[in-house]
């Protein structure tokens, strides 16, 4: 009885890992391998390469939009019109000033999750989860290992981005502490140059807390959906009672055995026909078969697909309508032809053999 007990214990214990079908259904339900702290560092390190790249040209639209409202805005007579064609000139100078930010940010956003999980579009994700707002729940959460390191994360993020800060300030001080001896630009310059030095270094800091993060969460996901042998044994039994993989399975075979079938027919001695809906193509060598052998058949279409392979190899039609009848129903393919049958095959190889000028053994 004990010894039944640890058999069973140890076959539901979670040892295997996950087939592709659990895979599959794991993805269904949004359970992947993805860390949000890709997203974030992406986000951040594009965000300020592309200040680095293009933010002369930011802060000289900054510059022109301060330029024009105080040069030329202010001079407006004050109207329903004016303020209306100020409103829209200042929303599209905006709008082209931060647009190229947003698109940043959105390619940053796509590309970190289709790194990790690819294209996935699941609505599971968006039904409501009542049994989230259990509080007991939610106590397990709060005490379990994944807050452990998402606290250990957090820390880690706060310690590494204040470390840079305070050292890159640091090498800067001595410049920080005579910028009041600088006129607006070469300060507003300098402040710009040294936030942008900070933001990139603190995104690559970050994309290998990201990098760390994202196989943590990969091994957690696989961790999660590994299954027991028992549960494999399920799912195979399953599969196996599914109709539709039966039959896709059993579609399958039958595309093997037609191509198998169709590659051997060029070695046919004779095919014998119906002549239209039955045809079955036979070969003999009285050196090592001990009797002739169906190698094709098929009825309708695979009938005239068997006759235009045989035509096209040369291969000799002999149309009787109760042989071909006879040997496609008590035939299957690679077997030998029935005792009964013998003679009517044995006179229509022999008619061949005759016909083509060569001779084979003959059935005694």
């Amino acid at each position: 009885m004990l010894l039944r007990l640890d058999l069973q214990l140890f076959s539901d214990e979670k040892t295997e890992k996950a087939t592709p079908n659990k895979r599959r259904d794991a993805r269904k339900k949004g359970q992947v391998a993805k860390s949000p702290e890709v997203s974030s560092a992406l986000t951040l390190l594009f965000s300020f390469s592309f200040f680095m790249i293009g933010g002369k040209s930011f802060i000289e639209g900054c510059l022109n939009i301060y330029r024009h409202s105080f040069q030329e805005y202010l001079l407006w007579d004050l109207s329903i019109s004016s303020t209306q064609l100020l409103f829209n000139q200042l929303l599209w100078d905006v709008t082209k000033l931060v647009l190229p930010i947003f698109a940043v940010v959105l390619v940053a956003g796509v590309l970190a999750n289709y790194m990790q999980v690819g294209f996935m579009f699941n609505v599971e994700s968006l039904k409501m989860n009542l049994g989230k707002l259990n509080p007991l729940q939610g106590a397990k959460q709060i005490f379990s290992m994944r807050s452990i390191v998402e606290l250990i994360k957090s820390i880690m993020k706060i310690v590494i981005t204040s470390l840079i800060v305070f050292l890159m300030i640091w090498k800067q001080k001595n410049e920080l502490f005579s910028i009041g001896e600088k006129n607006l630009y070469d300060s507003a310059r300098f402040i710009g140059s040294l936030t942008v030095k900070i933001g990139i270094s603190i995104a690559i800091c970050l994309v290998a807390l990201a990098a760390a993060d994202y196989f943590y969460q990969w091994f957690s996901h696989e961790k999660k959906i590994r299954m027991s042998k028992q549960d494999i044994k399920d799912e195979h039994k399953k599969m196996e009672g599914d109709p539709l993989i039966k039959g896709k399975r059993r579609a399958r075979q039958q595309q093997l055995a037609m191509n198998r079938m169709m590659q051997d027919l060029p070695q046919a001695d004779v095919v014998i026909t119906n002549p239209t809906h039955f045809a079955v193509a036979i070969k003999y060598d009285f050196e090592t078969m001990a009797a002739p052998e169906v190698i094709a058949k098929g009825k309708d279409h695979i009938a005239l697909k068997i006759k235009e392979i045989a035509k096209e190899n040369k291969i000799m039609t002999v149309e009787n309508r109760p042989l071909a009848r006879a040997l496609y129903a008590a035939v299957e393919i690679g077997q030998p032809i029935p005792e009964e049958l013998f003679n009517a095959v044995g006179e229509i190889l022999a008619y061949v053999y005759y016909q083509e000028g060569r001779y084979k053994g003959m059935m005694a």
